[in-house]
């Protein structure tokens, strides 16, 4: 979600970038980057005025806080539709903390940074007018929310104050750098924000007189190696990674498994990070009129999840800690122009020219620019081509001996390998990619109330912490309903033989509803509205998840579709479509949750099929 910055003043010269990756940075730390949040860099005449009209005390201030919704620390908020992704609005009062900082002789930059902390606990549900609150902000967890005595999206700056020079409780801007707020953030082991703050602000201070000047497009706080935190702390270096265009969502995630086992192979090496690529441009997301780009992986996966793996973090994360919009090296992988003579197979890699056009193009800087996830402010300062026939670890040393650049990217990434496919790494990868908590209960619901399907009564209860949740194969029962997923659409194109028509896929559904007594039948499907109103009148007992208009641009067409997995995966017995990755990761889901193979591996034949070969039992490993 996004950082809304917006200076509404001329008073006092604002570097908006950096304000924006801190602002991004500890909303990230506080758990909160899912929400929306308006920053706003005001004079003293508009702060004056907005303090006058909500606090009576028309007087300038260093922040005033609009929060969206009602808080009381230490809770997230918890949304019900789209519009409600948003913690509120920050006014900053640059000018009278520009005015504060010459008097006192402080940094502005980094008072700054420090104060839009300050609006951001406010938004999240914290006060300090007495001194028992103070205490409380400077010792509660920071997360974020339920109610707090704001009337809720009503527009009053609930974390609003008078100048804050003018409360006795509160330390000084110099405390508050040497001591962060004294908040900590639960889950990570430590107090974090302190050490987040006190970097962030030595990022927005200028460099040393004696240093060199970088160039214009990195003035913006590229050089975050310059942070004197870090310098006794090892080295964190960054993994990117993209994939075709055209590539769906299930493959993609495929590819992530591939990764992650590229990023273990590095962490017995170096310090490696996973940035995950954000979603979006996907060819089979084709809801209109919803954005669909720059989604973070969080809207669908279980972060903490992921990291009991392997160390991820979001995108924006990482503009955050890396200082600036910049990827250092990006490697495209591509095959042999000669391709693979036939003979014993090769595992090589080998710095060769592109064969391909690039799919990035320089700017007056001499930077690249590209697709980027869609974050267009990206660019890449050095691009070459790898040719690869082999696993994903076969680019570890390359990345260790080869470039000594913080971040990497390696585009086309479905060009590598499983390293072990089906073995114990890939099991636990698969195993950590666990669905969004939201989109498992919106599942959970629909199974409840239209399936009659409960985990107490299915035989399927899931453990949050997948590390401890290891199930015996056929104790699963599984809801008293059958599981379809039916591939339509460009897939058909490809696939004539051994995808059946409609008439024959509702022959194959009925006889399996009577040979499993079952009378409810679940369908997933990507067929058209025509095929969908066929598929009403063949077969009425047919149910769909069917979103509302809001559901959808909450979701996305990403989370509509794990929606749909969960409850296939819930299902007495399900039936999918030949090769497709929508069914296979279905397969693995229903593995994960102990189902009888004979339930879960199955697929329908074509009509005119000769040989209608089921897929292969992929036995999980722990």
């Amino acid at each position: 979600m996004s950082v809304a910055l917006r200076n509404a003043q001329r008073a006092v010269p604002v570097r908006r970038a950096p304000l924006r990756r801190a602002v991004c940075a500890l909303r990230a730390a506080l758990g909160a980057s899912r929400f929306d949040v308006g920053v706003v860099c005001a004079g003293n005449g508009l702060m004056r005025r907005l303090n006058g009209a909500y606090r009576q005390c028309p007087e300038p201030t260093d922040v005033l806080s609009f929060p969206f919704h009602r808080l009381a620390a230490g809770e997230l908020p918890r949304p019900r539709c789209r519009d409600e992704y948003n913690l509120g609005d920050i006014f900053l009062g640059v000018e009278f903390i520009q005015q504060q900082c010459r008097a006192a002789g402080e940094h502005f930059e980094s008072a700054l940074v420090v104060t839009a902390a300050h609006g951001l606990c406010h938004l999240l549900g914290y006060r300090h007018s007495t001194e028992p609150e103070w205490r409380q902000v400077r010792r509660a967890p920071l997360t974020a929310g339920s109610p707090a005595d704001v009337p809720e999206g009503g527009g009053d700056p609930g974390g609003a104050e008078p100048p804050h020079r003018r409360q006795p409780p509160a330390p000084d801007r110099g405390a508050l750098l040497s001591r962060g707020m004294g908040l900590g953030v639960p889950g990570r082991g430590c107090r974090l924000l302190p050490p987040l703050l006190l970097g962030l602000a030595a990022l927005a201070r200028p460099p040393p007189a004696a240093a060199q000047p970088p160039p214009a497009a990195l003035r913006a706080g590229h050089a975050a190696s310059s942070l004197p935190a870090a310098a006794a702390a090892p080295r964190t270096r960054y993994l990117l990674y993209d994939v075709n265009p055209p590539e769906g969502f299930n493959l993609r995630r495929d590819v992530y498994i591939r990764i992650a086992s590229l990023v273990k192979t590095l962490l017995k090496s170096e310090n490696w990070v996973l940035v995950l690529p954000p979603w979006g441009r996907l060819y089979h997301w084709q809801s209109p009129n919803i954005l669909q780009v720059r989604i973070p992986w969080s809207e669908f996966f279980d972060l903490p999840s992921l990291n009991r793996n392997i160390p991820v973090i979001e995108y924006e994360q990482f503009l955050a800690e890396s200082g600036g919009p910049f990827i250092e090296q990006i490697y495209v992988l591509q095959g042999y122009a000669e391709g693979w003579k036939e003979g014993t197979w090769e595992e090589k890699i080998d710095e060769r020219p592109c064969i391909d056009q690039l799919m990035y193009s320089k700017d007056k800087h001499e930077y690249y620019r590209g697709w980027f996830w869609g974050y267009e402010e990206t660019r890449g300062l050095n691009v070459s081509c790898l040719s690869v026939q082999g696993s994903a670890s076969i680019v570890a040393p390359i990345l260790l001996k080869n470039t000594s650049a913080q971040s990497v990217m390696l585009d086309r990434a479905e060009n590598l390998l499983h390293d072990h496919y089906g073995g114990k790494d890939y099991w636990n990868t698969r195993r950590s990619m666990v669905f969004a908590k939201h989109l498992r209960v919106v599942g959970d619901e629909f199974r409840n109330k239209y399936l009659q399907s409960t985990d107490e009564a299915d035989r399927t209860h899931y453990k949050e912490d997948w590390t401890q949740m290891k199930v015996e194969m056929g104790t699963a029962l599984g809801g008293p309903y059958l599981g379809v997923h039916l591939r339509r659409k460009d897939f058909i194109w490809g696939h004539r033989e051994d995808v059946p028509s409609l008439q024959g896929a509702v022959k194959k559904i009925r006889s399996l509803l009577e040979k499993h007594k079952l009378e409810k039948v679940f369908v997933a499907t990507d067929a058209v509205e025509e095929e969908i109103e066929l598929l009403k009148k063949l077969l009425p007992e047919m149910v769909r998840f069917e979103p509302t208009w809001e559901e959808l641009e909450l979701y996305k067409d990403g989370g509509l579709a794990v929606i749909d997995q969960w409850i296939c995966a819930h299902a007495r017995y399900f039936i999918g479509t030949s090769v497709s990755t929508f069914s296979f990761r279905i397969h693995e889901e229903r593995e994960i949750l102990g189902f009888d193979p004979k339930t879960t591996y199955n697929r329908f034949c074509g009509e005119k099929e000769k040989n209608c070969e089921q897929p292969t039992h992929w036995k999980i490993v722990y």
